[in-house]
């Protein structure tokens, strides 16, 4: 990663306000939410280890869905709470880059792992008697292992063309964390070629598990309307909910912040939105009840 070009050697993140009271209301909900998110996903995680009767290509993602939320919890959140308390708002450089690079790697992992997961759904539901069989352990790893690297490969990508970009003199991002909108504000120069690698990224990062998951999503509808009793509905929705709810929150607040035309941008709004998908987004539940 060569900072040559960068006359900037640090940069100070700003938060969402100024003002002591308000920081600290922040720091108790912020460490309030971590806190659940900790405690939730890696309950989540030990009872999938630990119950056989969770042994299932479902709860193998969702078990990997928490880890990654886990991670984009604990890479987001600890500087987060730094910044809310602290009179040193500064983060170094190479710490930006780290923020930034695991960041990138986790979410797109998690775009790729929920598009994974709507597939996963599809066969529950069309195929309910040969469910395990049509979705074997050595595929299942496969969609995963699949994820993490297309994540963090994408991420080399992104993190070595946003930094690459020349930042002058202006150091101040004006968001709680190294993020593509603020960074890119600050940088100068030209930035036409790291609009359309950014493009590029996004649509095939983001706009692609999306239409694959709608496509999922139209053969389970398709195979739904087909059974004629209201409690096979009902169970089939109860399959799919807590995933169709994970990528509305998930896929909603990414669409929001980097998908929007530039005339519609804006820093204060993205501040609470990316709260948002930050703090709240990666707490979830999902139904532990095991599979019959």
């Amino acid at each position: 990663m060569k900072q040559d070009n960068n006359t900037v050697t640090e940069f100070i993140l700003l938060g969402f306000t100024t003002d002591p009271l308000t920081q600290q209301v922040l720091f108790v909900v912020f460490l309030a939410m971590y806190a659940l998110t900790v405690v939730g996903n890696c309950t989540l995680i030990v009872l999938i280890c630990n119950d056989s009767r969770l042994h299932t290509p479902m709860y193998f993602f969702i078990g990997n869905l928490s880890f990654l939320d886990l991670g984009l919890s604990s890479v987001y959140t600890p500087e987060i709470l730094v910044t809310c308390i602290s009179e040193d708002k500064r983060i170094s450089f190479g710490g930006c880059v780290a923020q930034f690079f695991f960041s990138a790697g986790l979410d797109y992992a998690e775009c790729y792992l929920l598009a994974a997961m709507a597939y996963d759904r599809y066969v529950a539901i069309s195929r309910p008697l040969i469910y395990c069989q049509a979705m074997p352990i050595k595929l299942c790893i496969f969609f995963v292992t699949a994820s993490y690297l297309g994540g963090f490969i994408n991420s080399v990508i992104i993190t070595r063309d946003t930094f690459s970009l020349n930042f002058c003199s202006d150091n101040v991002i004006d968001d709680f964390f190294c993020d593509i909108p603020p960074l890119v504000k600050l940088a100068c120069g030209k930035k036409g070629s790291y609009q359309t690698v950014l493009f590029f990224l996004l649509a095939s990062n983001v706009i692609t598990p999306i239409v694959l998951i709608l496509a999922s999503y139209l053969f389970i509808i398709t195979t739904i309307l087909r059974i004629r009793s209201t409690q096979g509905h009902l169970k089939a929705f109860s399959t799919c909910s807590s995933h169709l709810i994970s990528v509305t929150l998930y896929y909603g607040s990414i669409l929001y912040i980097y998908a929007r035309p530039r005339s519609s941008y804006s820093l204060d709004r993205d501040k609470i939105v990316s709260t948002f998908y930050t703090g709240v987004s990666h707490v979830e539940s999902h139904d532990l009840q095991p599979e019959e």
